[in-house]
């Protein structure tokens, strides 16, 4: 077997080392010398308590541990050649700076990592002082950066910092030895320093050094230095668990005076204290106020010039429940922008509803960033602030670029007094104040509230809106994002931008309203739109739509993704000029929706004429595209649909100008010849009585049947003159006997008005939807049939023609006849 042989003595350090930096299964001998302070602790690893796979030999048995202490010398081997997998190295120091001289300056790293086995070590050692007295740690090299739960150093080589409170260990901290600002930290009595270094890592250097001492009346003050922009994130002792109670700790922060440093809080915990209070205090030179007092859950300073300090304290907790005091923050560090310089108000001390949120639009990165601060009265900063209402505010921004940040807004509208509030209306305004604010304002949100069942609400934009869809999405600078809400049943109607042709939207219950932007900066003309209250209607909501001519509008049910609420009904109070024809087409051939209760439903009504087309959602297949000459409703009720088979429809409507048929225009000509004869017949017949004075009788309603009917081919069979005769006159002309064949059908029969059909809706027409059939669902006892009918209405006094639209092809819809 191979053998290697460490000895050192107290005065310097002599190696006698035959041994490869990979570990074989040979003999290792260990001597430490006497008065060296030094204990050489060979043990297994955390990881590998389970494992056995490899055993550690001295005096030839099996042992788990091998101590060498100072004046020992010690033997031992491996018993597999991977030994850095099962166990590590932990050389211990004592260094005594209470009863004698100090030694000052490096602490060295003994003994060397070269000289050692390949194992992961740590290096301890353990400094006593007097509390009178302090101890200050300084670290020449890079300077540390603190590890937080979680964290890992890249080189895997970290420090680990420790003081005492009544002889008990405060962890200060674990920290990496690069990019960091940690340079100096001072405890008040003894520090324990723990320095961990990889088997595969050739460090042989300790890293800190023991500097003049002075006493400090607090737990630890730790000194963090910047040289340029930066950040650092910091914890307070023992973090996560608990500070220790009644404790003081300081962070001295050297800042460049050219720099501005902000502190925020990115996670903090209140002990349960039974005496004093817990808080954190800054001393910021120039500040005639030092020190100032903060709670941990107050926005914290910001934009501070040069150098400062932060300290956290505790208090005596209850004994009971102590609870846990602990605190991460992050100092940033950058140069000023001139945007700090600006002061803008934001007045809210006459609106008792209006809250604004301004906060950053992504999450901090690890990396540096130059951040986005809000500041109030330029001093205290916060990356998100939430002015209250009731309040009158001055806020600054410290920021590189304020595209970074955004506001939201919310205000609430409540009218519960049904006599004052009916048919009142309010403008839905963004206050000047916000407007001017240098950030996006991302969203302005109203909640509307109504008493229930009680009140209504209608929304009347000053331009038409469109809705958004996939088919025609919104490209404004802003939309309108509309929702109601009641007991279990959420309604997301869309997103409603300008340019459209919806002229009003109607909703039954408490609703909000949210003015989206996705400019940078809200233009000085913000979409308008009223709100006012109405008597309570039923349907879920009702949009009023005038469309354009050669305007295709897209509309979609309310719950695009998720499907129209159950048991709810949806109405479309669709206009179209005069002179004009609206096409109505479905963008699919059936709902696929599938009742669990209820029937499903869609109506067509004209409004003028009342004649209406019923649908079953769940059998039928939707209509075919459709022209319509007359405003008309389209009214959609659903059932309470099974899982997973939800009813959303999308359609549109196209308006172009009317045309009339050839057939029309040829029925007008000949029934107007028809009549100017009529007319003409008539006047001659009375004509001729009078001067005759020819009494023929009662009118029987025929013609004259002693007239030779046969065509006069030769004149010598008709010797009188068509002015001597009356075969051209009728007496009376029944219109039975001239249109009856129009009123026959196709069997020849006379056509008789329908009847026991259903007629649903019995009001005025034109201001209210059509009222959907019931939807309850039949008895389990009762044979199922078809409850309804489609009516075909008849020709009413008054009306203009026949008012079904036909249901026509797709491709080649025809028109209706005028």
């Amino acid at each position: 077997m191979g053998s290697a042989t460490f000895c050192w003595d107290s005065c310097g350090l002599i190696v006698q080392l035959a041994l490869p930096f990979s570990l074989p299964a040979g003999d290792v001998e260990i001597t430490v010398p006497q008065g060296s302070g030094v204990t050489v602790l060979v043990k297994r690893g955390t990881l590998a308590l389970a494992l056995r796979s490899c055993y550690l030999i001295a005096d030839k048995r099996h042992v788990d541990t091998l101590s060498v202490k100072p004046g020992e010398r010690r033997s031992f081997a491996f018993t597999c050649q991977d030994p850095a997998k099962h166990f590590v190295l932990e050389i211990k120091k004592n260094i005594d700076c209470a009863s004698g001289l100090c030694p000052l300056g490096e602490v060295p790293l003994q003994p060397p990592v070269s000289a050692m086995p390949a194992l992961n070590r740590t290096f301890v050692w353990d400094v006593h002082a007097r509390k009178s007295t302090g101890l200050e740690l300084r670290f020449s090299g890079p300077r540390l950066r603190q590890m937080g739960p979680g964290d890992y150093c890249p080189d895997g080589i970290t420090h680990t910092i420790s003081g005492l409170v009544a002889a008990a260990v405060v962890r200060i901290g674990t920290f990496c030895g690069n990019n960091g600002t940690v340079s100096r930290i001072k405890l008040q009595e003894g520090a324990k320093v723990a320095l961990h270094v990889p088997w595969y890592q050739n460090r042989n250097m300790s890293g800190f050094s023991i500097a003049n001492h002075t006493a400090i009346k607090r737990l630890c003050i730790i000194e963090s230095v910047f040289e340029g922009e930066g950040a650092a994130t910091l914890m307070s002792a023992n973090y996560p668990a608990g500070f220790p109670e009644d404790e003081l700790m300081t962070w001295q922060f050297v800042v460049p005076a050219h720099l501005r440093a902000s502190v925020t809080f990115l996670d903090f915990n209140l002990s349960n204290c039974e005496r004093k209070e817990e808080r954190v205090e800054y001393y910021i030179p120039g500040s005639a106020t030092n020190p100032e007092v903060f709670r941990l859950d107050d926005p914290q300073p910001g934009n501070m010039a040069g150098n400062f300090n932060l300290s956290l304290q505790g208090c005596d907790q209850d004994a009971q429940s102590p609870g846990i005091l602990r605190l991460r923050f992050r100092v940033l560090v950058q140069i000023p922008q001139n945007e700090s310089n600006k002061t803008y108000v934001v007045d809210l001390s006459q609106d008792r509803t209006l809250s604004l949120t301004i906060q950053p639009r992504s999450k901090l990165s690890r990396r540096f960033v130059a951040g986005c601060f809000v500041c109030l009265e330029s001093r205290t900063c916060s990356p998100n602030v939430t002015l209250a209402p009731g309040s009158r505010y001055t806020i600054s921004f410290l920021c590189d670029d304020l595209t970074r940040l955004w506001a939201m807004a919310e205000k609430t509208l409540s009218c519960m007094d049904y006599h004052y509030c009916q048919r009142k209306s309010f403008p839905l305004q963004v206050p000047s104040d916000i407007l001017r604010l240098p950030v996006q304002l991302r969203d302005f949100s109203w909640r509307l509230q109504v008493p229930k069942d009680r009140l209504s609400l209608a929304l009347t934009p000053a331009r038409k809106l469109q809705q958004h869809t996939h088919e025609r999405p919104c490209n404004a600078s802003s939309s309108y994002l509309v929702a109601s809400g009641g007991p279990g049943q959420d309604v997301y109607f869309g997103s409603f931008c300008v340019g459209g042709s919806i002229k009003q939207l109607l909703l039954r219950q408490n609703s909000s309203v949210t003015l989206r932007t996705f400019a940078p900066r809200l233009q000085t003309e913000v979409p308008g739109l009223t709100v006012s209250f109405l008597p309570y209607f039923k349907e879920e909501g009702i949009f009023t739509v005038t469309p354009d001519t050669k305007t295709k509008v897209y509309l979609r049910t309310p719950n695009w993704d998720h499907g129209l609420p159950a048991l709810s009904s949806m109405s479309w109070n669709i206009s179209v000029p005069s002179g004009q024809e609206a096409c109505l087409t479905f963008s699919k051939e059936r709902t696929g929706v599938v009742c669990q209760s209820g029937r499903a439903f869609m109506i067509i009504q004209e409004q003028r004429t009342r004649a209406e087309e019923i649908f079953s959602l769940e059998d039928d297949r939707l209509p075919k595209p459709s022209f319509h000459r007359h405003s008309f409703w389209v009214n959609i009720s659903n059932c309470s649909p099974a899982s997973g088979k939800q009813l959303d429809l999308l359609f549109w409507v196209t308006v172009t100008p009317r045309t009339l048929d050839l057939t029309v225009v040829i029925a007008a000509v000949v029934g107007g010849g028809v009549s100017l004869l009529f007319v003409l017949g008539l006047i001659i017949c009375c004509a001729k009585k009078k001067k005759k004075k020819v009494d023929r009788g009662p009118a029987v309603g025929v013609y004259n049947g002693n007239v030779n009917t046969q065509m006069p081919l030769q004149p010598k069979k008709f010797p009188k003159g068509r002015q001597d005769n009356d075969s051209h006159v009728y007496a009376v002309i029944d219109d039975t006997m001239v249109y009856g064949h129009l009123l026959q059908g196709s069997s020849g029969s006379f056509l008789q008005p329908e009847v026991d059909t259903y007629r649903p809706f019995q009001g005025a027409m034109g201001d209210r939807p059509p009222s959907p059939p019931p939807t309850t669902k039949l008895a389990e006892d009762e044979p199922e049939s078809e409850p309804y009918t489609f009516s075909h209405p008849s020709q009413a006094a008054g009306s203009h023609g026949s008012t079904l639209a036909p249901l026509l092809d797709t491709q080649e819809p025809g028109r209706p006849a005028e």
